[in-house]
């Protein structure tokens, strides 16, 4: 039995449309993740997130909620699906790349980071196997190993040593991992992954039952373990890349991601990476593109191949004033919004640009309500959700091509100023 089901049941080029079966979720993908980093998507009631915005999985941030509450609360208190009443699926990162941007916090050794708290000070420490057991107490339904991400601009030889020791790691994490899923030490553990309410709604059901054979649709054959994600590294050397991708293929996991990447390096060089490196991942596994991006970058790393993605960009950019709109970003700061009495984007459905307007928005942002970061945060992961539903019926429907041409296209119709 295994931890997921994946299946592709669209192609256009490279570009794929599947569906990914967790132990607590039907995920249709291409998917974007919202970022829950410290066990809350800021300023997003899940609530809205259930219901109007349907997001079937979030993130977890290991490294934050290792920190703050710490693991032996959350796990105390049932995991983090309990703790923060969350029963859709989550996808824990490893702590690896907020640790390493700790650059003169850190000491790293093969045996694992020593760091200081960026809270108190404190000194901590963390390990492939420290990472697998906090993502044990967290009970998130997709893992990822504990890895070191060097900078996008790093040299040769650094990106070498680095990608070899991150597959080490990697193998050291799905050691640890696996004797954690024997002894019992997942807190979010389902012996029935079918019957969870939240995840599995009866349209989900229907819809799974005609792509799986009647064995599968209904969750019964997933082990209702979590499943475990291999990063692949290498910064913007291609031969790197691929021998990054060699080794930990060759370790074998349940899905695998593409780190290392907006971290400073050139947009171009992003995508010659995932253009080389995506095809060249398993068919047969979930593709993960680590931290990206804006909804130009979600677009061309589908081209490319990849079903998955997260960022911070949409509540961050909520938070001050940023809106992305199907004619490109704007800033609700801007004072030409002031008598503006339209949406923030006319062709969203959200209840945010159906009820309020820019005028509105950034009297409320210009007085300091906390109100306006709730809003455009909610809007901006609306836009980026129902950017992802458009995406994958023009993949069903084989109209990516046409869909990817006029969507960038009128992303550009908004000038610089508005941004």
């Amino acid at each position: 039995m295994k931890p997921i089901n994946w299946k592709v049941i669209a192609q256009e080029g490279e570009a794929r449309a599947g569906i990914l079966q967790t132990r607590r979720s039907v995920i249709e993908t291409p998917v974007f993740m919202p970022v829950g980093t410290q066990g809350t998507v800021k300023g997003v009631r899940y609530e809205w997130l259930e219901s109007e915005l349907d997001a079937r999985i979030i993130l977890g941030n290991t490294y934050h909620l290792f920190l703050r509450p710490g693991a032996e609360i959350i796990r105390e208190l049932g995991g983090l699906h309990k703790f923060s009443t969350w029963n859709r699926s989550l996808l824990t990162d490893s702590g690896g790349f907020q640790v390493f941007s700790l650059t003169d916090l850190r000491k790293l050794t093969e045996e694992g980071v020593e760091f200081r708290s960026h809270i108190d000070g404190s000194k901590k420490f963390l390990s492939p196997e420290i990472s697998m057991e906090v993502q044990a107490a967290l009970g998130s339904e997709i893992v990822m190993v504990f890895d070191e991400c060097p900078p996008g601009d790093a040299g040769f030889d650094k990106t070498k040593k680095s990608l070899e020791m991150t597959a080490r790691w990697a193998k050291r994490s799905k050691d640890r991992f696996n004797e954690l899923q024997n002894d019992g030490a997942d807190t979010g553990f389902l012996s029935e992954p079918s019957a969870v309410a939240g995840g599995f709604g009866a349209s989900s059901e229907k819809f799974v039952a005609e792509i799986y054979p009647p064995a599968t649709a209904d969750g019964s054959d997933l082990s209702g373990q979590q499943a475990l994600f291999g990063i692949i590294q290498g910064a913007g050397h291609l031969e790197l890349r691929k021998q990054s991708l060699d080794l930990t293929t060759e370790i074998g996991f349940d899905g695998y991601a593409i780190g290392g990447l907006s971290v400073g390096e050139e947009k171009s060089v992003m995508y010659d990476v995932i253009e080389f490196l995506a095809p060249q991942m398993p068919g047969d596994a979930p593709r993960y593109l680590m931290g990206v991006g804006t909804p130009e970058d979600l677009i061309e790393a589908v081209t490319r191949g990849v079903d998955m993605f997260d960022c911070v960009m949409p509540t961050r950019n909520g938070r001050t004033g940023g809106a992305f709109t199907s004619r490109g970003k704007i800033n609700i700061r801007n004072a030409k919004f002031a008598r503006d009495s339209e949406p923030l984007d006319s062709e969203c459905p959200c209840s945010v640009c159906r009820r309020y307007s820019r005028a509105y928005l950034r009297h409320l942002y210009q007085t300091g309500e906390m109100l306006a970061a709730i809003l455009i945060s909610h809007h901006n992961l609306a836009f980026f959700l129902d950017l992802m539903q458009k995406v994958r019926d023009a993949i069903k429907f084989g109209a990516f091509s046409g869909f990817r041409k006029e969507f960038l296209e009128k992303l550009k119709e908004n000038t610089p100023a508005d941004v």
